[in-house]
């Protein structure tokens, strides 16, 4: 990370997805900052500026976490490196009742 532009944030341990701080290209091996950990991941697509990707494979159905909260789940597998989007990524927001409104 020495004399490189960082790349992406991580704000929390338990984040399965960093941000982008500026924009990545496809291939383009970044290092990221999770915890007291350096984390080398691989972009498999261009990531644009405040975008998100995955730092880890994140299974379907599982949750996605950023900054420390959960924003949806996997709609297919994700792979590490994986632009994260609203192509595999369903929000969870406003989806907290299942009940019909009267």
């Amino acid at each position: 990370m020495k004399g490189q532009r960082v790349a992406a944030i991580v704000i929390r341990d338990q984040d399965n997805v960093g941000t982008a701080t500026r924009d990545i290209k496809a291939r383009e091996k970044i290092e990221v900052k999770v915890g007291g950990e350096v984390k080398a991941i691989v972009a498999k697509e261009d990531i644009g500026f405040l975008h998100k990707f995955a730092l880890t494979d994140i299974a379907r159905g599982e949750r996605v976490f950023k900054y420390g909260a959960t924003i949806g789940e996997a709609m297919k597998p994700i792979s590490k490196g994986e632009h994260v989007h609203v192509h595999n990524l369903r929000s969870l927001w406003g989806r907290g009742s299942t009940t019909k409104c009267r």
